[in-house]
């Protein structure tokens, strides 16, 4: 009889993990609250507490080819950076395709997961979920995966400003902003730096009357097209430069972000260095602060009615609306309290994964970090881990010896982010996929592809470090895996043929567009030498 799998939530991390459990033999059951898939990516008008939402506008920060599944391309005519709504069609289409939906129970929500008295030995998990009408069931299962997110509920920081009680504005989290429509013609402060607070302040700055970008720590830039106009993930995101040195990847980053803008001089640049912490995308921040559309500011010191105060003494007058754009706090409220064992009692996980405290490591969180790359493919791969581990096909070491690897990770990481809760959810994105796939057997082998296949080889050492490299071999390896690394600049060049333009050998250009890694690669490695150079002389 094969192992029963609870599956909360069905957005991205929640469609793999049915798929993923599929693949090992495992029998799951997802429970999704809502009335549909598509979890954080499905756009909704009104806000419902407890459930994630998104803006409008809300574009994908990495390309079609490195975000998709590791089985499942996105069509090649979708544009290489996908709005939400097409996004979530590609869901439907991969719940389709892998015949999904019969597992997942809508309209159902999970209301707490407790292990059973026999845990030690059956490691089995009692959990009890409601329906839309009420009725409450219990179910138990041999295992659980956690796919619910953390982007439910909105961290608003009011308290730590003095005088907020005092503002006649409207103050309000990213969690609630839609568009800009609200803010037409008024004076807006928007309250951190990240992707969100990038997008939101460039958005109002179109209908406010000003828009200032408040920032603690400013943040390096970085658009969605690199040179030649290709998708700035697929030429940085390779496993040749994952091998190089940091401080060579830091000195290039800095070069190439500087080129586009000066930092300094536009006030973004902050202490880190661009590999230490995560950079925003943004394409159009830049021209926007050129434009006087959108002024950076320092952090908030306090509210003085409808004046604002910055840490440098600076105040900006008549501000009718602060958007804050703070982050999320992490909540598992049907989660056993036992559990959340951190510092700050915030939920430890082992390679962000599995808590370390279970005798038995049949429970498993999927899509809790951020990474340098893309999100979706590390779901995958962690549930790839997991199910492997709950259907005993893996093991994981002993709870002290994961205790203490989480603390060895979590001191290096401070050096970078000094924010413990940053510290633990940022991950650098080819050493993590390749730790889970290693364990799992399917990390590619470089070497033996170099001898036996160059042309893959090559494409896989020196170009984009795509999910399909992870189907090339082991366990649910894909038939389709080596043609589509092959193919992967094709479908890159696909939604860009709406003109067609005379070029003298088509074929061979768009055969020859794997190359451009390579060159990047030899241009980087000609540039530090010539640097040695001067030094030297």
């Amino acid at each position: 009889m094969s192992r029963r799998v609870c599956v909360i939530g069905a957005g991205a991390a929640g469609l793999t993990s049915i798929k993923g459990c599929l693949e090992e033999g495992l029998e799951p059951t997802c429970f999704e609250s809502s009335d549909d898939i598509g979890g954080l990516w499905r756009f909704k008008e009104t806000l419902e507490p407890g459930r994630t939402s998104i803006y409008r506008s809300l574009l994908a920060n990495t390309s079609k080819e490195m975000s998709c599944f590791s089985d499942f391309p996105m069509p090649p005519e979708y544009p290489n950076y996908t709005i939400h709504s097409q996004l979530l069609q590609y869901f439907r289409l991969y719940a389709q395709h892998f015949d999904l939906l019969r597992h997942i129970t809508f309209q159902t929500s999970v209301q707490s997961v407790t292990q059973q008295p026999d845990f030690s030995c059956s490691g089995q998990w009692e959990v009890v979920t409601k329906d839309r009408d009420g009725r409450e069931e219990t179910r138990v299962f041999d295992g659980v995966l956690v796919c619910s997110g953390h982007f439910t509920l909105p961290f608003l920081p009011l308290s730590q400003f003095p005088g907020h009680e005092s503002f006649p504005g409207h103050c309000l989290h990213s969690w609630e902003y839609k568009d800009a429509e609200a803010f037409r013609g008024k004076r807006v402060v928007v309250i951190g730096l990240g992707n969100s607070g990038g997008d939101i302040a460039v958005e109002i700055s179109r209908a406010a009357e000003k828009t200032f970008l408040s920032t603690r720590e400013g943040s390096w830039v970085a658009a969605r097209m690199s040179s030649n106009g290709l998708p700035l993930d697929m030429k940085v995101i390779t496993r040749f430069t994952s091998m190089l040195p940091r401080w060579l990847l830091n000195w290039a980053a800095v070069k190439m972000l500087n080129q586009r803008f000066d930092h300094r001089l536009y006030g973004l640049q902050p202490t880190t260095r661009p590999m230490d912490r995560k950079p925003i995308i943004n394409d159009d921040l830049p021209g926007r602060i050129l434009q006087g559309a959108v002024v950076l500011k320092p952090d908030l010191r306090e509210f003085k009615g409808s004046v604002l105060q910055f840490q440098d003494g600076t105040v900006e007058d008549d501000i009718d609306a602060v958007v804050f754009c703070t982050g999320y706090r992490s909540t598992f409220p049907f989660l056993p309290k036992s559990l959340f064992s951190g510092r700050g009692g915030e939920l430890t996980l082992y390679r962000q994964v599995f808590p370390p405290a279970l005798e038995r490591p049949t429970l498993a969180v999927i899509g809790v970090f951020q990474t340098k790359g893309p999100i979706f493919p590390g779901m995958e791969m962690q549930v790839r881990w997991a199910a492997r581990v709950i259907s005993g096909l893996n093991q994981l070491p002993l709870g002290e010896k994961m205790l203490s690897i989480i603390e060895m990770e979590r001191i290096r990481a401070m050096k970078r982010y000094p924010c413990p809760m940053q510290a633990a959810l940022n991950l650098d994105f080819i050493p993590y996929l390749d730790s889970m796939a290693k364990e799992i057997g399917v990390r590619p082998n470089l070497l033996w592809l170099l001898l036996t296949d160059p042309g893959l080889g090559l494409r896989v050492l020196l170009g984009p470090c795509t999910p399909y490299q992870y189907r090339l071999t082991g366990p649910g390896q894909w038939g389709g895996a080596r043609q589509a690394i092959l193919s992967q600049w094709e479908r890159v060049a696909q939604p860009f043929k709406t003109r067609m333009v005379q070029e003298p050998d088509p074929k061979r250009s768009c055969a020859c567009l794997w190359l451009i890694p390579l060159c990047g690669a030899a241009g980087l490695l000609a540039v530090v030498l010539s640097q040695c150079q001067l030094n030297t002389t």
